[in-house]
């Protein structure tokens, strides 16, 4: 209990100066990140967390369930219509690109160890996460296609890469000799998003229908629909783990369903499911710096340092730019969509759940994984946190040089 009060006061105090605060890029995630950082450090912390347990797995599991409906139900109207040559591109092309060019900068960095890790690497640490950069949605420097684009792939960017993440993690704790383990990671793997994208289907769709028609004739109220609303992520991963499905996925698949529905309800019937999105990742964000705190307690892996380097700069950049060849954008908007791939919070919970995964039986991979995943965000937090800014403004006067020539 002493971490919920610790946290949410954390929470409080930052909403009390939130707006000084942002001259110096701390937002939320930043400062609740110092608190857990500062709270859980030493051989006497005022707080301790314990992660390597079944309950903790539920728990993040549940939380990025509703983070992914959320990022689902985000999507602007339109967006992908009006930008859908674009975002083929980064989703389509690039994404799969990255994620070949990060396995083959895992396997290089770290050639003593199976290929199922360093894939489970780069799994954990390919999904963007606009957190770490969140002003740049409202920043009116940028244009508001390229700010769209961003949060469309911000959005889909990590449920697509959640089915990879799975096969990923299967295989490794194949490779590990985790006793829960299936035989057949790939066929395990394949069957759990099945089941997840069945039980996703039949929640999102259905319960679009039921609220809309609903509400159309007047037998509801708005406050009854946003719990309703609520409730639909945490269906939706429910019944993917009673058909041995994953559930996180499901409840991706139930927010892409139920969103075209979400546009025929009242206005603000979203913001229930998104404030409690983002006051549970704010959690997590503080859980992070306790994850801090042991990445760099026990021994720790210089390597880790490059690949998350490498990560954040080559194996985003390169590829992006180059599935964006041919497009007509501008060599200041190829390199601003190049740049902007921080990452976050679905970094962080795959990253828990592999480490919490692999802990039992291959002590030495869920620490990799812990360390690999904590420094990326960590350097995201301080490269895109950091540059943003001058970035951005350097970006409007690269524009408006160009609409004066």
């Amino acid at each position: 209990m002493i971490a919920l009060v610790v946290s949410m006061a954390t929470l409080f105090a930052w909403a009390l100066v939130a707006d000084r605060l942002a001259h110096w890029s701390i937002t939320a995630p930043v400062a609740m990140t110092a608190a857990g950082v500062a709270l859980t450090v030493g051989p006497h912390p005022v707080v301790r967390i314990s992660l390597g347990t079944s309950q903790a797995e539920r728990a993040v599991e549940i939380i990025l369930a509703i983070l992914l409906f959320v990022d689902a139900t985000a999507v602007p109207a339109g967006a992908i219509h009006e930008q859908r040559g674009l975002l083929a591109r980064l989703l389509v092309l690039a994404l799969p690109l990255t994620l070949g060019a990060g396995l083959l900068v895992g396997g290089l960095l770290f050639p003593a160890d199976h290929w199922w890790l360093a894939a489970l690497f780069t799994s954990v640490t390919v999904p963007i996460d606009l957190a770490p950069a969140a002003e740049l949605i409202r920043d009116a420097r940028l244009p508001s296609w390229l700010r769209g684009v961003l949060t469309v792939e911000s959005g889909l960017n990590d449920g697509i890469v959640a089915p990879v993440f799975l096969l990923c993690l299967a295989g490794a704790e194949a490779h590990g000799g985790v006793p829960e383990a299936a035989d057949d990671p790939l066929g395990a793997a394949v069957n759990a998003l099945l089941w997840a994208v069945v039980a996703g289907v039949l929640v999102g769709r259905p319960a679009g229908w039921l609220l809309r028609r609903a509400w159309r004739a007047g037998w509801t109220r708005p406050a009854a629909v946003r719990l309703g609303i609520v409730a639909l992520p945490l269906m939706a991963y429910a019944l993917a783990i009673v058909l041995d499905g994953n559930g996180f996925v499901a409840a991706f698949v139930a927010g892409l369903g139920f969103t075209p529905y979400s546009r025929a309800l009242p206005a603000r019937t979203l913001h229930l499911v998104e404030d409690t999105g983002t006051l549970l990742s704010l959690a997590l964000w503080f859980v992070f710096g306790e994850v801090v705190t042991q990445a760099f307690t026990g021994d720790f892996d210089g390597r880790v340092v490059a690949y998350a380097f490498l990560s954040l700069t080559v194996v985003r950049i390169g590829p992006v730019l180059l599935s964006l060849l041919g497009s007509g954008l501008s060599r200041a908007d190829r390199l601003l969509l190049a740049w902007l791939g921080p990452r976050g919070l679905a970094s962080i919970v795959f990253g828990l759940l592999a480490f919490i995964a692999l802990t039992p039986a291959d002590p030495h991979a869920a620490d990799l994984i812990g360390q690999v995943m904590t420094m990326t965000v960590l350097m995201s937090l301080v490269l895109h946190g950091l540059t943003y800014g001058p970035l951005a403004e350097r970006y409007a006067r690269a524009r408006e040089r160009a609409a004066g020539g």
